[in-house]
């Protein structure tokens, strides 16, 4: 149950967007076998002055096509979590001709407790998921 977020600077055009997104969720199926319909994912866009995504020290290039991907999601293994950045990397390159190197992902685990999908519940809890 990924919850997913997408920051990239403005300027992207709709039907590009729509692609990463529609990538991303696709590359996240496959990775941590999620069932299909599991789809939540918010795209914020910034101006240039308010994303400063530097390289650590590791010599990466990143360019105005820099993407950050922030996950929340269920414990996953360390296999999981290495193919789903190295499909995601290779998927958005051949597809969108996206530069690995404009790609930064981050997840965040937590547990079922933590996840409720409306109605004031916790879905993963009561049994209705």
């Amino acid at each position: 149950m990924p919850f997913m977020k997408i920051d990239m600077l403005k300027g992207r055009n709709p039907k590009e967007i729509q692609a990463i997104l529609d990538i991303s969720y696709q590359v996240m199926l496959a990775a941590f076998d999620a069932p299909d319909g599991d789809r939540y994912q918010i795209v914020t866009q910034h101006e240039p002055y308010e994303m400063q995504i530097l390289d650590t020290g590791l010599g990466i290039k990143r360019t105005n096509k820099v993407l950050i991907f922030s996950l929340t999601t269920r414990p996953r293994t360390q296999q999981q979590k290495e193919n789903f950045y190295k499909q995601l990397v290779a998927a958005l390159h051949e597809q969108l001709d996206i530069a690995p190197s404009d790609v930064m992902i981050n997840l965040t685990v937590n547990s079922d407790a933590d996840w409720s999908f409306g109605l004031g519940r916790a879905q993963f809890l009561t049994g209705e998921l």
